[in-house]
């Protein structure tokens, strides 16, 4: 064997060798590329679910944020109206004890305070309802500030009834929203 030979086998092993190197290289680059695509696909996929989670949970939060706050001027405006037709229910009060059928009410307030108190009762009222008290045959107390109505106590002073037309709004007031809200 000559040299030459020997040279052109050393030069054609050095470039199957460097064929082989460069199609190991590129199998590596290869797979190293495809695991890489499939690692950043995984972490888009999870970034993405994750900013999805993040932007429903958000979502969810500004909607209930908004359907709370809905409610919230709903009832203040419900709450609006209520104590606007208590002040219409309270002038109609004072209107009514201006009437002849007002001096009825109080007869039966007092009847019905004679039946939980006995027959000696001492009464509270309005200074302008005294003479109708005192009409009715029972002891007339201190005036009250009222829109009308009674307070009653028994003549050793250990039982009250009040009967005035405030504590009747403020006794049977869940009564009366319940009354108005099915009207408006």
């Amino acid at each position: 064997m000559s040299i030459e030979t020997f040279l052109l086998e050393i030069e054609n092993r050095k470039k199957r060798e460097i064929e082989s190197l460069d199609k190991d290289y590129a199998e590596k680059r290869s797979k190293l590329q495809a695991e890489l695509d499939i690692t950043v696909r995984e972490i888009q996929e999870k970034f993405a679910h994750e900013a999805k989670v993040r932007s429903d949970r958000e979502h969810a939060r500004i909607i209930e944020a908004a359907k709370l706050q809905a409610k919230k001027i709903v009832f203040d405006a419900i709450n609006t109206n209520m104590q606007s037709a208590f002040e219409v229910i309270k002038k109609e009060i004072e209107s009514y004890a201006k009437t002849p059928q007002y001096r009825k009410a109080l007869e039966t307030m007092v009847n019905s305070s004679k039946k939980k108190l006995g027959q000696n009762i001492v009464v509270h009222c309005r200074e302008e309802d005294k003479p109708v008290i005192k009409e009715i045959g029972v002891t007339v107390g201190n005036a009250i500030k009222t829109l009308g109505g009674i307070v009653a106590e028994n003549k050793e002073g250990t039982k009250e009834l009040d009967l005035t037309f405030e504590e009747l709004l403020r006794t049977h007031e869940d009564q009366i929203k319940s009354f108005l809200s099915e009207r408006m």
